[in-house]
């Protein structure tokens, strides 16, 4: 969910990957999105106009009171922490009450308004094979209370988003200046009906990953996308509708369900998905989205997708990595093109159609971005750098409901993780054609 630049297109799917997190003193859970298209852990607070008080997902809403955690301070316009975030608009000063406070404005038209506590932050540290769930920091996480649009509906309700940009208000910014994490994190969605995931904080350590940097001194995790091929084939398209700028450019956003593309790219993209598959489906519109009716698996028949970065670092996508599965008609499956666009000039937005099933990998230390096709039901392995200066090894496991690591061997070097198991809610509305 990037702060104003996300589009205003409805889906006929929507994917939100979400955690639980710890906060204050006595602890008490809460439920939030990741997101890496912001910067800010917020929660709902105490007194909150317009936040839901229920949620469709079948999870505990709860509020957080700065006033009942004994660990809690709030941040005033004076605090350095404060004037970091007004730097890079995390956060704004009112003169007369002093207080640090903030306004997001997303995309979709909805808004958050709150103010900063300080306050602990519990997690999950794994050290050798061994999972610790007493490990707290004291960090700065916005308070909201008042919420529009969007985030007042209940069918899809959390406590908050989770932001995980590079800018110093992220939580990732605040433990890694704290000694407490290494400034590098990883995801893997999964991306079947199940979904769930995980997100710790170091690198993922994946043979195949390949790398391409980030383009310097953006808000967001800009990347240089320089053209598209299907089936092996580059597509005629003006690489300067690429180029970065101040609403222009491509991002990774796991808080985007689809992904979204300029006119200029997308056009020659479905023509060439289309005109591969003329000969084996039928190819109908359905509210202005391009669908195919098929009784093959799309595996078989539709072509790959690479998208060609900077460095030389291609993202191949498999069908499923740009189709979205309808209803049937007439004995055949409906499966329509995932990707959305923009009328003229707009950002390029990566989210989880193209993200699921692969491990990220956000190496902020040396300003890159790496990814790698992967089972994300599997276990992974993590490099963190020690108080000694090596990187280490461990194998964080599959985190299960339970929050215990799954599958980790018997001997593991002894190094600290901090990890996050990923939930999923999946809402689907057919297009019926």
């Amino acid at each position: 969910m990037e702060e104003c630049c996300s589009p205003q297109v409805g889906s006929s799917i929507f994917r939100l990957y979400y955690t639980k997190v710890q906060l204050g003193s006595p602890p008490r859970e809460y439920h939030v999105q990741i997101d890496t298209g912001s910067d800010v852990l917020w929660v709902g607070c105490i007194s909150c106009n317009g936040c839901p008080q229920s949620s469709g997902l079948q999870i505990q809403l709860d509020f957080f009171d700065p006033g009942s955690s004994s660990t809690a301070s709030l941040i005033s316009c004076s605090d350095q922490r404060c004037s970091v975030g007004v730097q890079s608009s995390d956060s704004l000063c009112s003169a007369q009450t002093n207080q640090c406070s903030y306004t997001f404005q997303y995309g979709d038209g909805s808004s958050t308004s709150g103010y900063y506590v300080s306050d602990l932050l519990y997690f999950d540290t794994i050290v050798g094979n061994t999972l610790t769930t007493n490990s707290s920091a004291q960090i700065v996480f916005g308070c909201s209370i008042l919420q529009t649009a969007d985030l007042t509906k209940s069918d899809r309700a959390v406590d908050g988003i989770f932001g995980f940009g590079q800018q110093e208000m992220s939580v990732i910014s605040q433990l890694s200046s704290q000694g407490l994490a290494p400034k590098v994190f990883s995801h893997c969605l999964k991306g079947d009906d199940n979904g769930g995931g995980i997100l710790v904080l170091g690198e993922i350590v994946e043979p195949n990953i390949v790398y391409t940097p980030l383009v310097p001194s953006q808000p967001h995790y800009n990347l240089n996308l320089q053209s598209i091929s299907v089936n092996g084939q580059v597509l005629p398209i003006d690489p300067s509708v690429f180029a970065t700028s101040s609403d222009q450019g491509t991002i990774i956003d796991s808080g985007t369900t689809l992904a979204y593309f300029v006119e200029a790219a997308y056009d020659p993209l479905v023509n060439a998905v289309t005109a591969a598959v003329s000969q084996s489906v039928r190819s109908v519109l359905s509210k202005g989205n391009q669908c195919y009716l098929t009784s093959s698996r799309v595996t078989d028949i539709f072509p790959q997708v690479s998208l060609n970065f900077a460095g030389s670092a291609s993202m191949l996508l498999s069908p499923q990595d740009y189709l979205i599965q309808q209803n049937s008609l007439g004995g055949a499956e409906v499966w329509c093109i995932g990707f959305q666009k923009f009328q003229g000039q707009g950002m390029t937005i990566l989210g989880d159609l193209v993200l699921k099933d692969k491990i990220f990998v956000y190496d902020l230390a040396n300003q890159r971005v790496g990814w790698a096709s992967y089972d994300c039901s599997m276990s992974v392995n993590v490099s963190a750098t020690t108080s000694t200066g090596k990187s280490e090894y461990v194998n964080a496991g599959q985190l299960n409901d339970n929050s215990s690591p799954e599958n980790v061997p018997n001997k593991l070097i002894p190094t600290i993780i901090i990890a996050f198991l990923l939930h999923t809610c999946i809402l689907r509305s057919f297009l019926f054609l």
